[in-house]
């Protein structure tokens, strides 16, 4: 995929468009939309996770191709890895202003966030945190984040920032949601219609030491946003999840695991270095289970937002 230099034309009307949700090419009966959206898609589309990464000089001040270069990858493929030119460091103001950089501001402060919103992921053997996967050493299926928050506080974007990589290990695959849907539309049209139904997918409710954190949620894996774009919320968990109990959702689910386990060449596989940061709108992802450097440990921080980035 060809980046655009400082005089490429971008075009206004990928950044402000608004359709009817029946006028999506991700609505199930839009056959036509869906099938030149699809051929867009796919032209040029990347081979390979090298070909998502931006330089950056100073990510507290974007040059307009950064910017450029950045969003034209998202649209691509809703993700970009920037990658700092100099030392990282132990300051969340940079994916903070990066992401003001990119349109995003609303943050998600979640139960075990810092007190900026921003989330420090490292392995904690002590308090709250001690209980959910990201904080330790082991691996993590594929999910979107924030599939179990409320439907009115969907999760539309998301920056990871790579301070310090683990020793060994704690590699990310990355699946482009728009691409899964592509595939699994391809396989069978009423799949998507499973999908979409508002008792898809639940999540049982969270219940911590006698207290209600969290009720049942439940609601659809795709859903389309007002401007007709895709989200996605969903985790291969095969716990603490309940698919809706008919056929048609039971074989979706299972085509959708399929599919995401597959080695086909639109999944990206990599690991942060120091310095470097996922942007996406809240694509697919995964972790491999990794060692720490006691000396040196393993550290990220992730910011989830309400907006979406394009």
């Amino acid at each position: 995929m060809t980046l655009p230099d400082a005089g490429s034309d971008f075009g206004s009307s990928d950044l402000n468009s608004s359709v009817a949700i029946s006028e999506s090419p991700f609505h199930f009966d839009n056959d036509t939309a869906f099938l030149q959206w699809k051929e867009k898609k796919l032209s040029d589309y990347p081979q390979s996770i090298e070909q998502l990464i931006v330089p950056v000089n100073d990510p507290k001040a974007l040059t307009t191709l950064e910017c450029l270069q950045l969003k034209t990858l998202l649209l691509k493929t809703n993700m970009a890895i920037y990658d700092i030119n100099g030392d990282a460091e132990e300051d969340k103001s940079i994916p903070e202003l990066i992401g003001r950089q990119m349109g995003i501001r609303q943050l998600d402060k979640n139960e075990c966030a810092d007190d900026d919103a921003f989330t420090s992921i490292q392995v904690v053997d002590e308090g709250l945190h001690t209980i959910y996967i990201p904080y330790s050493e082991k691996g993590i299926n594929w999910h979107t984040d924030g599939y179990y928050n409320r439907l009115s506080e969907q999760i539309y974007s998301m920056i990871l920032h790579c301070v310090r990589p683990a020793a060994e290990g704690g590699e990310n695959q990355l699946w482009d949601h728009e691409i899964a849907f592509m595939m699994l539309r391809d396989e069978n049209p009423d799949y998507i219609k499973a999908m979409m139904a508002p008792d898809a997918m639940t999540i049982p409710k969270n219940v911590l030491n006698g207290k209600l954190v969290r009720p049942d949620r439940s609601g659809p894996v795709f859903m389309i946003t007002r401007e007709g774009r895709l989200h996605m919320r969903y985790t291969a968990r095969a716990r603490n999840v309940i698919w809706k109990d008919d056929k048609l959702t039971q074989k979706a689910q299972q085509a959708l695991r399929d599919i995401l386990n597959s080695r086909c060449e639109y999944l990206f596989h990599g690991k942060l270095n120091a310095g470097q940061g996922l942007l996406c709108n809240n694509v697919l992802h995964t972790r491999t289970a990794f060692k720490d450097d006691k000396d040196n440990p393993r550290l990220l921080y992730r910011g989830r937002y309400y907006d979406r980035i394009i």
